[in-house]
C-alpha cells in the first residue's frame, strides 16, 4: 500500500509540473485577424487551426472562432484546415483582416484513424479498422465505453448479460472463437492495455444463486472518452500478438487543444420504467385456474390480491454531472474532468453511483525536442445487488420468486412480518433482508516521454500502471427462510484485488523515398499482471438486527463452525518484440507487415513464445489513370493474412498447483503439462472501400474467413492420479466465415437542412470441425432439471448448438410429443445469421436528431424462465403461470423437459437511441454554446419472444465451457428517457 500511494503521489507531482507553461515571443513586422465560419451552417468554427505555410508557426480559433496570427516579413499564404473540412489557403497580400466559411469534406471525417501504437490516415489503412467519434456514440444512460457503439460497427456483436446497472457484456468481435478462453476482445486505453480480469467477485450463493461480476470497464467516464477505434483483421491487430484473437478496441480520451480554452458541463436526468411486463394471472384469473389444475385449496386462496411483479420493479431514476476544463499553448495542453453518476436500477436495492476523475496532459520542452504526456484516471464505484443469481433451483432467485408467487398472497401477516413458508419465497421479505454491496477504486495511469531524435525518427518511453481495489459485503438476515439461514444469518466478504504494470520502449522512423512514404515501428514491451483475494464467510449470529458484515465476531463459535475462509494469489507476466512496416508507393499501393513474439508464463518451458506475423497490401484503383475522373471518388481494395493469439485464460495452466485441503492434507489442483500451446487464429481478409456521387456515399465492403487451432481446454484428470484437472489443447477448428458492409450516405444537404444516413450489415457462419469430442454446456434450472442441459460442442455444428428434444406438441390427454421417442437432435444455434445497425441523423437551423435502429435475425434462445416456471403444473403446485399457459392444453401432470418447446427465435427489431437537441444562439460574455437535448433508449421492440427481452445471454457455463443464448430470470433491459443539458463557457 505504500508503494501504492508513492506512486500516485509521484503521479500527482508530474502533473503539476507539467501545467507550467513556456512562453517564448518572437519579434513580428504585422498581425492579420479574422473569423472563420462553417460554411453550411453560418456557425463559428472554433479550434480551427491557422498555419503559415511552409512554417510550423500557427495558431487556432477561439470559441467564437476568431484568431490572431503575427506574420513575419516573407510571409505570403495561410492555410486554415479542421477535421472534417475541406482545407483552403489564401493569399494574403495586404489584408490585415481575412474571414473565410469552411465547407465540410465528408471523405476528411475519417481521415484520422487510431491503430495500435499509432495513427494512420484512413485512405493509407489495410487492414480492417472502424473508427467511431463523439457524434456517432450511442447517447443516454451510458455505463462503460463498449456500450457507446453497441449495433453501430459492422461484425461487433455487444450483447448484455442483462439490464442490469453495469451488468457484464459479451462482446464478439467477427464471431466467438474459442471454446473455453474469454472471448471478449483486447481493451485499449490510451495505450494501456487492460487486464480483462473481474475486478470484483462474483455473489456468493447462499441460496438464490450465484451471479457474475459487474462490467470491469465500468470505471471509464464515457463523457471522457473522444473515439474507439476496433481492429478487427488479423492484419490489424496482429501488432498485439498474443491479446488479439478476439479483437483489439482502442480507447483514446479528450484532450486538450492549444489556444482553445473551454469549460464545458452537461447535466442529465433519466427516467427508467420496465419495458415488458409478463402476462401472469392477477388474483382473481388464478383461483379458478389452480382449482382446475386440482391444486389442494389450502394452498389456493390466501385471500389477497398482490402484483408480485409491481413489488420488485420501480420507476428509477439516474442522474449524471459532467464537468471539463481545457486548453493550453503550443507548449502545454491539458483537460481534467470531474463526474458523477447516480443510476437506480427498475428492479429495487440495485444499483451504481460512480465518481471518477482524470487528468490528461502534454508538455513540449528543448525547442520542441522532447514530449511527455500523462493520462491519469481514478474511479470509486459502489455497486447495490439484488438477489439475482443465475443457477438458482426451483425456489428461484428475486425475479423467479416474483414470477411464480401465488398472487392471492398476503405481503405480510397481520402482525406487520413477512408472510413467508418454506413452499413460498417472499420477494419483499427478499429485498428486505438481503443486503448485498460493493465498492470499487480503480487507478489508471500513463506517463510518455517521446524524444524528436531526428525529423525522421523519434522514440517513446511508456509506462502504464492499473490498480483496481473491489469490496463485496453481503449480509442475509436470519429471519428469511432460506434453508441454512433461517434463525442462523450469513455474512459474506469477497475482496478482490488486481494489479498490473506496463514498460514499453518503442522506436519510429518516417522518411520518403523518391516521393513514396515509408515508416517503421519496432518495440519492446512487458507487463505483469497480478490478482490476489481473499474470502470470509460467518455465520450462527448471536444478536439478531444487526448487519452480519458488520458484526463478524457476534458468531456462535462454541456450538457451531461460525467460520469459512478461504484466498489466493497469481501471477504472470508478458514480454514482448514487435515490429511494423508500412510502405506506400505514389498513395496507390499501400504495403503492412507487422510481426509479434510474445513470451508467457502461462505456459510452459516448451512453448513460452509464440510468434505471430500478418502481411497486408491496398491498392487505390481511383488513383489509376484508366479509372480517375470516372464513377467512384475513391476506390480501394484491400487483402489481408495474420495470425493472433489468445492467452486470456487463468494463470499457472501449464504448471503444476498444489493445495491444500481443509483435512490437513494437500492435492493436486492443475496437473503439469509442459507442451501446451498458444491458441491461435488465422485470419484472412478481403475489403473493399468506395466513396461515390462527389463523396456523398462512402462505405466498406469486407470478407473475412477465421479458424482458430490449438483450442485450450480444461480436462478432468481421471483416478487414481492425485489431480484434480489438467490443461490441454483440443485437436480442431472453430470456424467464423462472414461478410461486413458499412455505409454513410448524405442524403440530402439544402439550406438549413441536412440528412445523413449511416447503415451497417454483417452476415455469419460459426463451425466446429475435427475436434474428436463432445463437450456438453448449458445448464438448466427448474424443478426436476436437476444436471440438464441444453447445448453441446461437437463436429459440424457451430458452437453452442441447441442439443434437445423435438417438441411436436400435446396429446389428446395434454402430454408432451416428441420427435423419435424423445430422441435428442442438433436444433439450432444461438449466433444470429444476420445483424445490422441503421441510423439517420437529421439537423434543420439550430435543431438537431438522431434515430438509431438495430436488430438480428437467425438465431435462437432458449427460455430457460418458461421451462422452470411456466408450466401448467405449477398450478397445481399453488404457484402462478401466464394466461397462455394456464389456458393451454397442457396436463398438469406433464413434465417440462429440455425441448424445443422453450427454444424461440431471437430476432428483434429495436428503436435503440432516439436523440433530440436544440442549440441556443447565445451572446454572453460568458457562456458559449447551450444544448438541451431529450435522448430515448430502447423506446420499441419488436420481437416474438415471450420472455422479457431476447437480448440476453445469462451464463449457464458447464465444467467450465460457456454458454450463449440462455435467458434464466434475467434482470430485463429498461427503457429510458433522459432530459440533458450541456453549457460551454
Amino acid at each position: 500500500m505504500r508503494n501504492y500511494l508513492q506512486q500516485v503521489k509521484a503521479l500527482l507531482m508530474v502533473t503539476m509540473l507539467l501545467f507550467a507553461t513556456v512562453l517564448s515571443a518572437n519579434a513580428q513586422s504585422r498581425e492579420v485577424s479574422g473569423t472563420v465560419l462553417d460554411k453550411t451552417m453560418g456557425e463559428p468554427l472554433p479550434g480551427v487551426t491557422v498555419l503559415v505555410k511552409g512554417t510550423t508557426r500557427g495558431v487556432t480559433t477561439d470559441l467564437d472562432g476568431k484568431y490572431t496570427i503575427n506574420l513575419q516579413s516573407g510571409d505570403q499564404v495561410l492555410v486554415f484546415s479542421f477535421v472534417g473540412f475541406a482545407a483552403q489557403e489564401i493569399t494574403i497580400g495586404n489584408q490585415s483582416t481575412i474571414n473565410i466559411e469552411l465547407d465540410e469534406d465528408i471523405q476528411s471525417l475519417q481521415e484520422a484513424v487510431v491503430i495500435g501504437y499509432g495513427e494512420q490516415r484512413a485512405q493509407d489503412a489495410t487492414g480492417a479498422v472502424v473508427a467511431l467519434g463523439e457524434k456517432k456514440f450511442n447517447k443516454g444512460v451510458i455505463n462503460s465505453p463498449e456500450q457507446l457503439l453497441q449495433g453501430r460497427a459492422a461484425g461487433v456483436q455487444i450483447t448484455p448479460s442483462s439490464g442490469e446497472p453495469g451488468a457484464a457484456i459479451n462482446i464478439r468481435i467477427r464471431g466467438t472463437s474459442s471454446v473455453r478462453s474469454n472471448n471478449n476482445p483486447l481493451f485499449v486505453v490510451d495505450g494501456v492495455p487492460l487486464d480483462g480480469g473481474a475486478t470484483q467477485s462474483g455473489g456468493a450463493d447462499y441460496g438464490a444463486g450465484a451471479s457474475q461480476p459487474r462490467n470491469p470497464l465500468n470505471f471509464l467516464n464515457p463523457d471522457d472518452i473522444e473515439s474507439i477505434s476496433v481492429l478487427k483483421d488479423a492484419s490489424a491487430a496482429a501488432i498485439y500478438g498474443s491479446r488479439g484473437s478476439n479483437g483489439v478496441v482502442l480507447i483514446t480520451t479528450k484532450r486538450g487543444k492549444a489556444g482553445q480554452e473551454s469549460l464545458t458541463l452537461s447535466a442529465s436526468t433519466s427516467i427508467s420504467t420496465r419495458a415488458r411486463k409478463i402476462d401472469l394471472l392477477d388474483a382473481s384469473d388464478y383461483v379458478a385456474q389452480a382449482q382446475a389444475a386440482g391444486a389442494d385449496p389450502s394452498i389456493v386462496d390466501f385471500g389477497s390480491a398482490t402484483d408480485w411483479q409491481d413489488e420488485i420493479f420501480q420507476t428509477a431514476l439516474t442522474q449524471n454531472y459532467n464537468l471539463g476544463y481545457g486548453g493550453g499553448t503550443e507548449k502545454t495542453q491539458y483537460r481534467v474532468s470531474l463526474s458523477y453518476m447516480d443510476q437506480k436500477g427498475i428492479i429495487k436495492n440495485t444499483g451504481l453511483e460512480r465518481i471518477t476523475g482524470r487528468v490528461n496532459a502534454t508538455h513540449k520542452m528543448i525547442d520542441d525536442k522532447l514530449k511527455f504526456d500523462l493520462q491519469l484516471s481514478a474511479s470509486n464505484i459502489k455497486d447495490s445487488y439484488a438477489p439475482l443469481g443465475e443457477d438458482v433451483g426451483f425456489e428461484g432467485n428475486l425475479i423467479g420468486a416474483a414470477l411464480q408467487a401465488n398472487p392471492t398472497r398476503p405481503i405480510r401477516n397481520a402482525d406487520g412480518t413477512f408472510a413467508q413458508s418454506q413452499d413460498f419465497r417472499n420477494p419483499a421479505a427478499m429485498l428486505a433482508y438481503i443486503d448485498d454491496q460493493g465498492e470499487t477504486v480503480r487507478v489508471l495511469a500513463n506517463m510518455g516521454l517521446t524524444w524528436n531524435i531526428t525529423s525522421d525518427l523519434f522514440y517513446k518511453f511508456n509506462y502504464g500502471y492499473d490498480y483496481s481495489s473491489g469490496v463485496r459485503r453481503t449480509s442475509i438476515d436470519q429471519r428469511i427462510l432460506f434453508p441454512g439461514i433461517q434463525n442462523i444469518g450469513r455474512g459474506i466478504i469477497n475482496n478482490n484485488y488486481l494489479n498490473s504494470q506496463l514498460i514499453e520502449h518503442t522506436l519510429n522512423y518516417n522518411t520518403e523515398i523518391n516521393g513514396n512514404r515509408l515508416s517503421a515501428l519496432l518495440g519492446f514491451s512487458y507487463q505483469n499482471f497480478e490478482n490476489r483475494g481473499h474470502f470470509l464467510q460467518s455465520q450462527f449470529f448471536t444478536l439478531p438486527g444487526v448487519p452480519p458484515v458488520d458484526n463478524m465476531g457476534g458468531v456462535d463459535n462454541v456450538n457451531a463452525r461460525a467460520f469459512l475462509g478461504d484466498s489466493f494469489r497469481g501471477r504472470d507476466e508478458l514480454q514482448s518484440f514487435f515490429g511494423r512496416v508500412n510502405y506506400n508507393i505514389q498513395d496507390k499501393y499501400l504495403f503492412t507487415g507487422t510481426v509479434r513474439v510474445d513470451g508467457s508464463s502461462k505456459f510452459g518451458a516448451d512453448n513460452k513464445y509464440g510468434v505471430f506475423p500478418s502481411l497486408a497490401a491496398a491498392w487505390r484503383i481511383s488513383e489509376e489513370t484508366f479509372l480517375k475522373g470516372k464513377f467512384f471518388d475513391d476506390l480501394k481494395v484491400r487483402a489481408g493474412f495474420g495470425i493472433t493469439g489468445n492467452q486470456e485464460f487463468p494463470r499457472n495452466a501449464a504448471i503444476t498447483v498444489q493445495r491444500a485441503d481443509n483435512q490437513g492434507g494437500t492435492f493436486i489442483a492443475n496437473e503439469f503439462n509442459p507442451f501446451l500451446r498458444w491458441e491461435e487464429t488465422i485470419q484472412y481478409n478481403l475489403g473493399f472501400d468506395f466513396s461515390i456521387l462527389r463523396s456523398k456515399l462512402t462505405g466498406q465492403i469486407d470478407y473475412f474467413n477465421k479458424q482458430t487451432q490449438n483450442l485450450l481446454i480444461l480436462v478432468d484428470v481421471p483416478a487414481p492420479a492425485n489431480a484434480v484437472s489438467r490443461w490441454e489443447n483440443l485437436p480442431g477448428t472453430v470456424y467464423n466465415e462472414g461478410i461486413e458492409i458499412t455505409l454513410d450516405y448524405l442524403a440530402m444537404e439544402r439550406n438549413d437542412f441536412s440528412w445523413n444516413v449511416l447503415a451497417n450489415a454483417t452476415f455469419l457462419r460459426n463451425d466446429v470441425q475435427g475436434v474428436g469430442t463432445t463437450l456438453n454446456t448449458g445448464n438448466i434450472n427448474g424443478q426436476g432439471l436437476t444436471g440438464a442441459y441444453a447445448q453441446r460442442i461437437t463436429d459440424g455444428q457451430p458452437l453452442y448448438s441447441f442439443f434437445m428434444r423435438d417438441f411436436q406438441g400435446y396429446t389428446e390427454d395434454g402430454l408432451g410429443i416428441y420427435r423419435n421417442n424423445e430422441e435428442l437432435f442438433y436444433l439450432g444455434s444461438p449466433f444470429p445469421t444476420f445483424t445490422y445497425g441503421l441510423t439517420n441523423n437529421f439537423s434543420y437551423g439550430k435543431w438537431d436528431a438522431s434515430i438509431f435502429l438495430n436488430g438480428q435475425n437467425g438465431g435462437l434462445v432458449y427460455n430457460n424462465t418458461a421451462n422452470a416456471i411456466f408450466l401448467r403444473g405449477n398450478l397445481a403446485n399453488g404457484r402462478n403461470v401466464t394466461r397462455e399457459i394456464a389456458n393451454s392444453a397442457e396436463n398438469p401432470l406433464n413434465f417440462g423437459e429440455v425441448s424445443s418447446r422453450f427454444l424461440e427465435s431471437s430476432n428483434f427489431l429495436r428503436l435503440s437511441n432516439l436523440n433530440i437537441g436544440y442549440s441556443f444562439d447565445v451572446n454572453n460574455r460568458y457562456i458559449k454554446t447551450l444544448r438541451i437535448g431529450f435522448t430515448g433508449q430502447n423506446l420499441l421492440l419488436f420481437t416474438n419472444y415471450t420472455g422479457y427481452d431476447p437480448e440476453v445471454n445469462t451464463n449457464k457455463a458447464r465444467d467450465g465451457v460457456p454458454s450463449l443464448g440462455i435467458d434464466y430470470t434475467a434482470f430485463p433491459i429498461p427503457r429510458v428517457y433522459t432530459l440533458n443539458l450541456n453549457i460551454g463557457f
